[in-house]
């Protein structure tokens, strides 16, 4: 027996069977931003017919391991997102603009949509160098030490007041990226390399769809494990000192 049904929302899914961001990928399912939506009413959306997505996903999930970071507390969970994700961007954001810039100057005569991706994801960095840096410096250390705080001890207080006021602004700042990130997947025609793309032109596009699942699965982990997590802690150590 499997916990999926039609009424599961999509971030519920990814967070208990971690494995099936990918299903939902594929299926053009958004469980990051949209992760508060019912599987169902995301297939009513897409078209699909739930009972066979939901056929699909539950045999998958009877073979998926569960992940760590599905069970970590906050302060865990930053180390890992910093870790695992951060990371990755931090290092793949200037290659891949390095890899946009030298297929559209090979390429951009024929595919003068090249221009259009190239300025996306330019678009896209602008936007992600900054929030990770808000993240780092900021709202993370800020969580390590709500976490970290004796429980005998009033909670810390913070220049912002409640840590609901820094994770609105992560939460747009997300959905901005999906918006980008979308428009990036249309541009590309899902990632499909034309008949007479060069390598470095499939390069491109592999290191973009990579990056899209990478950020999806990043923003999941945020909006529907950690923030929720973190909000529910301040509220509880706010109602302990009052």
């Amino acid at each position: 027996m499997t916990d999926i049904d039609p009424t599961t929302p999509l971030g519920v899914i990814v967070t208990e069977h971690p494995a099936l961001a990918g299903d939902l990928e594929r299926l053009g399912l958004d469980y990051c931003c949209g992760g508060r939506r019912s599987l169902g009413d995301a297939c009513a959306e897409q078209g699909l017919d739930v009972n066979s997505v939901v056929d699909d996903l539950s045999a998958g999930a009877r073979h998926a391991p569960p992940e760590d970071w599905a069970s970590m507390g906050p302060a865990q969970l930053v180390d890992h997102i910093e870790a695992t994700h951060h990371a990755h961007l931090h290092a793949e954001l200037p290659r891949i603009e390095a890899l946009a810039a030298k297929v559209d100057s090979v390429h951009g005569d024929r595919h003068p949509e090249l221009a259009f991706i190239r300025a996306t994801f330019d678009e896209l960095a602008l936007e992600l160098e900054p929030h990770l840096a808000r993240e780092e410096q900021i709202l993370f250390p800020m969580i390590r030490e709500l976490a970290g705080a004796p429980d005998d001890l009033p909670a810390p207080s913070f220049h912002c007041g409640s840590l609901s006021n820094p994770i609105r602004v992560m939460l747009v700042d997300h959905d901005r990226a999906g918006e980008l990130l979308d428009q990036l997947r249309g541009l590309t025609s899902g990632y499909v390399t034309p008949d007479d793309g060069c390598a470095s032109y499939t390069a491109l596009y592999e290191a973009l769809a990579a990056i899209e699942a990478d950020t999806h699965l990043h923003v999941h982990k945020e909006n529907n494990v950690l923030f929720p997590a973190v909000l529910e802690l301040d509220t509880r150590r706010r109602e302990v000192a009052g």
